[in-house]
């Protein structure tokens, strides 16, 4: 097991410094010993091109009838005006999955980690359980609101939260803590080279992966026929909230998806993995990249609010979440987050294994 850790790590150091001859075969994965029996797989992602962000006409599905997004907001326009293409310049390893509450749990005991929420002023935002729809008297009542007390340990589902779940109600200051705890562990088992680094995907690094390979300007992975979502997605759907017989008021996808909150990672196994053998890259739950954001839409480098400072107050997540309509679960959808202690239950993120980035 040592001798083969030792070569995977020797082999990826390779293929990040360019030798192109040792570079891993795309949709080649690994798994990553976290201690206790918990595992954590990457994918490798090799150099490649996409284009970033939408068309004017797939903005108009998303805002239309079958996209679902509200119509009259801005936030379309945070992907910018046009598709552009976009080179990742470097092979990285990509988590398969979202970060799951087994996976952070190993994190939280070994290091003995707290975070954000559960600090002592701590709170994090979470559905409501007395909520019963969107608008009252006329005025808009949002799901979700701060609640002190709730955290990754209980995201306030209605029900027992399970290892098999992507971790939620964690802070970009939380991701980027795990993404720390992992390199030190992994370069002091000596299974990780100086030049490399776990951490966060920049947002063209994410949006590279969500595409699975394809150089097309295309609402989903998949392609652009919102059919072709059932069984590979996890959004807003014909799904009872928890405790009621009420499906969610804003439900688009004309099927179910099995589950009134988030679905385990990897539910839909073959079906849901895109062209790298990614899964859940659309829906599911919000993914943090370690980009600043920039409403004009997003950078083939990393961005920060100050470059010359490095700085990050305002990151970046990418690809919707559960209870998201089909128009904001897109591969191009992003939002700009309220600050680095911010977090929510529909929020959540993937690790990326690379060349350091500066900060």
């Amino acid at each position: 097991m040592k001798y083969t850790f030792t070569l995977f790590t020797t082999l990826l150091f390779i293929s990040l410094i360019g030798l192109h001859a040792a570079e891993p075969n795309p949709r080649e994965s690994k798994k990553i010993d976290l201690g206790e029996d918990v595992m954590l797989e990457v994918v490798y992602l090799p150099p490649g091109e996409f284009m970033m962000g939408s068309s004017p006409e797939e903005k108009k599905w998303a805002t239309g009838i079958e996209g679902g997004a509200q119509p009259g907001t801005n936030r379309e326009s945070f992907e910018g005006e046009e598709p552009r293409l976009t080179r990742v310049k470097h092979g990285c390893w990509m988590g398969r999955t979202e970060v799951s509450v087994g996976q952070f749990k190993r994190f939280a005991l070994e290091s003995k980690y707290v975070t954000d929420a559960e600090k002592p002023e701590g709170k994090t935002q979470c559905f409501d359980m007395e909520w019963d729809g969107y608008r009252r008297n006329g005025t808009l009542v949002q799901p979700w609101k701060p609640m002190p007390g709730k955290s990754w340990r209980d995201p306030n589902w209605g029900f027992p939260n399970r290892d098999v779940f992507p971790v939620v109600c964690v802070s970009y200051n939380d991701m980027n803590a795990f993404c720390k705890w992992l390199t030190e562990r992994e370069r002091k088992a000596g299974r990780l080279l100086d030049g490399l680094e776990y951490r966060l995907p920049t947002e063209a690094e994410w949006e590279y992966g969500c595409r699975g390979g394809s150089k097309e300007s295309l609402a989903f992975w998949w392609g652009n026929d919102l059919e072709q979502g059932e069984g590979r997605l996890n959004i807003s759907a014909i799904d009872f909230l928890p405790g009621r017989k009420k499906t969610w008021p804003l439900a688009k996808a004309p099927w179910s998806d099995g589950f009134p909150f988030v679905s385990p990672v990897d539910q839909y196994g073959e079906k849901g993995r895109n062209g790298f053998g990614l899964a859940d890259m659309c829906g599911g739950v919000w993914e943090f990249v370690i980009d600043h954001f920039d409403p004009k839409g997003g950078h083939e480098e990393i961005y920060y609010e100050n470059l010359e400072k490095r700085t990050v107050t305002r990151p970046v997540c990418r690809g919707g979440n559960y209870f998201d309509v089909p128009g904001n679960a897109r591969c191009a959808v992003r939002l700009g987050i309220a600050g680095v202690t911010y977090s929510d239950s529909r929020d959540g993120f993937r690790i990326c294994l690379g060349r350091v980035v500066p900060r």
